[in-house]
């Protein structure tokens, strides 16, 4: 078992106003600093909550997501069953790169409005920041700050591990190249989460060898 920072996030380029109008912030909005700020739910301007696809098309009224609206919602479903707030926040929020972010302390889930338009970058945010959830939950629990891989690494395709390579630190390497695969697979995340959300998550992924290790030693398998 390794622990990852809280911090697990999706990466893409963009530019939008910086806002000066949280005293919390001191180092200015599009940094560490003020997404530190929205994840400790101290900064909330623009931070509105999502319960289901509907809250997408409102926000994006000319936007078309028919194709994802069913998927999306599995996921969101997922989420509430075990206790994952989901958010549509202002991108001053986000550093430049950041697309979605889930704090595996609070276990919130936070897209930047910025990106979401798009359905194709909506659903695959929402896989990506959704695996990493279910990663927080073969850990044990999502009620700790721990992540661990679900799939074997060698069971990864390796166009996954070598884009996670090249965007990544070397130690995030084999969480982000599973979840970056389940980014772009339709399904795969919704089923870790109902995996999860049902108790079974053990059962439907066996753990890797250092993962049952440490899910025996702390009780959580018998």
């Amino acid at each position: 078992m390794k622990k990852l920072f809280a911090l697990i996030t999706s990466i893409v380029a963009f530019s939008s106003p910086v806002l000066a109008d949280e005293d919390k912030i001191t180092k200015g909005f599009k940094s560490m600093d003020s997404m530190g700020c929205m994840l400790l739910r101290e900064c909330t301007d623009n931070v509105k909550r999502i319960t289901s696809i509907q809250d997408i098309k409102d926000r994006y009224p000319y936007s078309d997501y028919s194709s994802v609206a069913d998927e999306f919602n599995d996921i969101i479903s997922a989420f509430d069953k075990i206790g994952v707030g989901v958010f549509l926040a202002d991108s001053k929020y986000f550093p430049v790169g950041h697309r979605g972010v889930y704090h595996t302390v609070s276990n919130n889930f936070f897209l930047n409005d910025a990106h979401m338009h798009r359905q194709g970058i909506l659903m695959s945010v929402t896989r990506h920041e959704g695996w990493h959830a279910a990663q927080d939950c073969m850990a044990g629990t999502i009620d700790n700050s721990l992540i661990a891989i679900i799939k074997p690494e060698d069971e990864v395709p390796m166009i996954w591990r070598i884009m996670a390579e090249r965007t990544y630190p070397e130690h995030a390497v084999p969480w982000e190249a599973e979840a970056g695969w389940a980014g772009r697979t339709e399904g795969m995340t919704a089923m870790a989460l109902e995996a999860c959300a049902t108790g079974a998550m053990w059962e439907i992924y066996e753990p890797t060898p250092l993962t049952r290790e440490y899910l025996e030693k702390e009780g959580y398998i018998k």
